[in-house]
């Protein structure tokens, strides 16, 4: 029998000082979020699919927003309705699988 996972939602204090030195992540109401900028569309979809195996291995998926030369992430926890501990984990993978070094 597989565990049950405890998850819970992040108070508002514990996101912002997540967010105190890291480049581009945003809180929009229960949300992360971060844009990521390339210089072409294949450049964006090919970041999109190595967030997707990072997301894959963690089994938490972010919601994607693919444009020409840019993906926006969203992260959040359904189950907790807003920000776990979940999302600042998945950001970092991100953050640190793609040596993404600057943001918005």
């Amino acid at each position: 029998m597989r565990a049950v996972e405890s998850v819970s939602k992040l108070n508002t204090e514990s996101v912002r000082g997540w967010m105190n030195g890291r480049k581009g992540w945003k809180r929009r109401s229960n949300k992360l979020t971060k844009e990521f900028v390339f210089a072409n569309f294949r450049d964006s979809i090919v970041f999109v699919n190595r967030v997707a195996t990072i997301a894959d291995g963690r089994k938490h998926h972010p919601d994607m927003d693919v444009r020409c030369g840019s993906v926006t992430l969203s992260l959040s926890t359904p189950e907790v309705g807003g920000i776990s501990e979940k999302d600042l984990d998945l950001a970092e993978q991100i953050d640190f699988a793609t040596s993404w070094n600057s943001g918005n």
